[in-house]
């Protein structure tokens, strides 16, 4: 099991930049892959990014991509989604979700195939 907990939210401008982290603790993460997935208010939560754990593979969702870019720095055990160009649409709970796995392209997109998640961080884009 690995322990994940989400930082770097907050409210901004539309337009504006933030960058959320994800650290992780516990189990090997150079074997973790973590996605990000989202929720707004009323909404099912949606897949955002992800990235294999090889960092070969990364998918991101259609609305975000161009502007929401995921990475990951092993050392410090965290991944990173840097998010540009904030529309008001972008405002939800962001989660990050880990699962482990000796596959190296393995970068899921759908939200029953992570196995460990994390409490959130609230991003909020004014207009």
């Amino acid at each position: 099991q690995v322990q994940l907990v989400e930082s770097g939210g907050g409210l901004v401008q539309a337009g504006d930049s933030l960058r959320l982290s994800c650290a992780a603790s516990g189990r090997t993460f150079s074997r973790t892959t973590v996605g990000w997935f989202r929720q707004a208010p009323g909404k099912e939560r949606e897949f955002v990014a992800t990235l294999s754990w090889s960092a070969t593979i990364t998918y991101y969702a259609d609305s975000v991509k161009g502007r929401f870019t995921i990475s990951r720095d092993d050392a410090k055990r965290t991944v990173y989604l840097e998010m540009n160009s904030l529309k008001p649409e972008d405002t939800a709970t962001y989660y990050c979700a880990a699962v482990f796995s000796l596959s190296r392209t393995l970068a899921p997109r759908r939200a029953s195939e992570y196995t460990d998640w994390g409490q959130g961080t609230q991003v909020t884009v004014s207009s």
